[in-house]
């Protein structure tokens, strides 16, 4: 059983309340990622190729709306980490979690998820997950290095 690491609420009120309507018709999952960074247009491409079940819907988080649609996530966790929100319930993971998530709900996931049973396995995940993060813009760098916030933090 995955535990999600993240629950966002907004002064004090849990705002998955409305979630059935955030994601699109027919879709389990919204994958939100750094639409400015190649390595990640890279690996949502290849996650387009594995989601046979049409089961993701994957936007940009610097596409027109996202913050709407998801205020429950704050503006700086979308330059941060992949965020994962659940269409039923708006349940929403980051980072390693999120990835466990996605693997999860692909044809074959569960074939490699149960690795994230393995005592410490998430911790590392998380770790190598905040390095990869940090590091992202230096990997297929492009000319969106120079617009990256440079004060982001990436501490879980």
């Amino acid at each position: 059983m995955t535990i999600p690491v993240v629950r966002f609420t907004v002064a004090g009120v849990d705002q998955a309340v409305n979630a059935p309507t955030l994601g699109a018709p027919g879709r389990t999952f919204t994958v939100i990622y750094d639409g400015n960074c190649n390595v990640c247009k890279k690996l949502v491409s290849v996650l387009g190729k594995w989601d046979r079940g049409n089961d993701l819907e994957v936007i940009a988080s610097q596409a027109p709306g996202v913050q709407a649609r998801f205020p429950w996530i704050p503006e700086r966790a979308f330059t941060e980490s992949v965020q994962v929100v659940r269409t039923s319930d708006g349940m929403t993971w980051q980072g390693a979690a999120a990835i466990e998530q996605l693997l999860d709900a692909l044809p074959r996931g569960p074939w490699l998820t149960w690795v994230f049973s393995i005592p410490f396995v998430r911790v590392v995940a998380e770790k190598f997950y905040r390095w990869f993060a940090r590091n992202r813009y230096h990997m297929g760098c492009g000319q969106h290095c120079r617009i990256r916030p440079h004060d982001v933090s990436y501490d879980p």
